[in-house]
């Protein structure tokens, strides 16, 4: 593993490439865009970018890492020697202590997605809406939020695209997966194991007996403070300052909102060393960030138009669906709907809850997508094209024949080519990786990655120069905001 390449710029100051949880993790960012076509342009753009200074390296096609040697071997991703790098470094190595590293080398692909002012205006007139603007905004993103997490199930129905795993990412712990082949673990129904009970979810916290509250965003905001003000005996044990080192930002329930997984988050634009909860507070939600979208293996870029078609319908459809409060078992049910789709998801004739009735799975996707037509028409429309129903065509085609899910295709193609998890994902990655390097890059693309690259090089330098105050005071102030 090397260190992140230092032609793509600093990953603390760099908006389009930084880093997720290792060294050896590239998150690649896309600037907020107009359409799909646009952010799916800037997306192919940055990894020709990226490629044209990698070396010997690749970057790997699937959400699930492969051939984990121990979580010792996973180097913590580094930002330099000022207090805010430190803290997203302290931060990391504290994920590691808690739950392990190779938890923390899983991929997705996140799908950032607002609505325009000029939309808000006319949706708040045609409700008869009389509150200020923005509460009105932040009211319908959390009514939204709620929709994403009762019909969240079929994300990884149709987009999961992890059915098996290395079985050195299992460490040789006892699992409940079958055996693929020697070096591949997987369940011959599962859509998404990244989103399962192996996956990065929130066990320990279940444990700690936090659970977020998506009433209102003050509910919200109140029950992720009191998880990151609430001491947790197994993290004290841990130790946060030990020998001068820094093991963990403290031995909270949280270190941080962030450390809170879900499938999708209300966002707000932060300002520097902003606190999300206090940006939140101040300003209200501004858009909502889906995170429960595996990494396409198929597709170069690891995910298709098609897929953000979709993707868009659905947080159309979750904003304008009634939306009442989720009760305690409502809750529950979500979460159990979740983990059953993970690992089960294209089992013949399984039934998932909702309001505590058996509901077959083919028969409620089936409705949901069915109940999306009107918003396919209306984009397309709009739009003057025919992708939407094309893209909610393809959806049915997956619910109707499992075989046509992603993660189907990954099992099919593995079991076709006798190969297990490893060899196909790094067939899939070196494939992706002579698809980027045939691809020129138009020079004022150039100029911009390189001159951003460049800039945020000398924005690293100044931050860590200004810097007053020793990490022990930064982190007070940070945390008494």
């Amino acid at each position: 593993h090397k260190a992140h390449p230092r032609s793509l710029g600093s990953p603390l100051t760099n908006p389009y490439i930084t880093t997720d949880f290792s060294e050896a993790m590239m998150e690649l960012i896309t600037p907020p865009c107009n359409s799909i076509e646009q952010a799916l342009d800037f997306l192919n753009d940055l990894q020709v970018f990226v490629y044209g200074h990698l070396r010997e390296e690749i970057l790997w096609a699937t959400s699930m890492p492969c051939v984990v040697e121990s979580g010792g071997s996973i180097p913590i991703a580094q930002y330099g020697r000022s207090n805010a790098g430190m803290m997203k470094t302290v931060y990391r190595r504290g994920l590691g202590y808690r739950y392990g590293r190779t938890m923390q080398v899983i991929a997705g692909v996140h799908f950032n997605y607002s609505f325009a002012d000029s939309f808000w205006a006319v949706f708040q007139a045609i409700e008869r809406d009389t509150q200020q603007r923005q509460a009105f905004i932040t009211e319908r993103y959390m009514g939204l939020i709620r929709n994403m997490l009762r019909y969240g199930w079929l994300i990884p129905y149709l987009f999961g695209a992890s059915p098996a795993v290395c079985k050195s990412f299992l460490h040789g712990k006892p699992s409940l997966l079958s055996s693929f082949n020697e070096n591949t673990a997987y369940e011959p129904h599962a859509t998404s194991l990244r989103m399962g009970d192996i996956g990065y979810t929130n066990n320990k916290e279940s444990m700690a007996g936090i659970k977020a509250n998506y009433d209102s965003l003050d509910a919200y905001i109140d029950s992720l403070k009191c998880a990151i003000e609430t001491p947790y005996d197994e993290y004290e044990k841990i130790g946060v300052k030990v020998d001068g080192e820094y093991r963990q930002l403290n031995a909270n329930i949280l270190q941080i909102e962030n450390e809170y997984y879900s499938t999708v988050r209300p966002k707000t634009v932060l300002n520097g060393n902003e606190k999300p909860t206090n940006a939140l507070r101040q300003r209200g939600i501004e858009y909502v960030e889906i995170r429960s979208v595996d990494v396409n293996a198929f597709d170069p870029l690891g995910i298709n138009e098609k897929q953000l078609r979709f993707l868009e319908m659905f947080v159309l459809f979750c904003l304008l669906q009634e939306s009442p409060a989720l009760s305690a078992d409502e809750i529950n049910e979500i979460d159990m709907n979740l983990v059953q789709v993970a690992h089960t998801g294209r089992k013949p004739g399984i039934t998932l809850s909702c309001n505590d009735q058996a509901v077959e799975l083919k028969q409620w996707a089936s409705n949901l997508l069915d109940a999306m037509q009107g918003i396919a028409l209306l984009l397309d429309v709009a739009h003057d094209c025919k992708t939407y129903r094309e893209s909610l065509a393809v959806q049915l085609e997956s619910v109707v024949d499992t075989d046509s899910t992603t993660s189907a295709r990954m099992l099919n193609e593995m079991r076709s080519n006798g190969e297990g998890f490893f060899h196909f994902a790094r067939r899939m990655s070196v494939k992706h990786h002579d698809h980027f390097k045939s691809l020129a890059l138009s020079e004022e693309r150039t100029r911009l990655f390189t001159r951003t690259a460049r800039e945020s090089i000398e924005e690293q330098r100044r931050i860590e120069a200004d810097d007053t105050i020793d990490f022990d005071e930064f982190l007070r102030r940070y945390f008494a905001q």
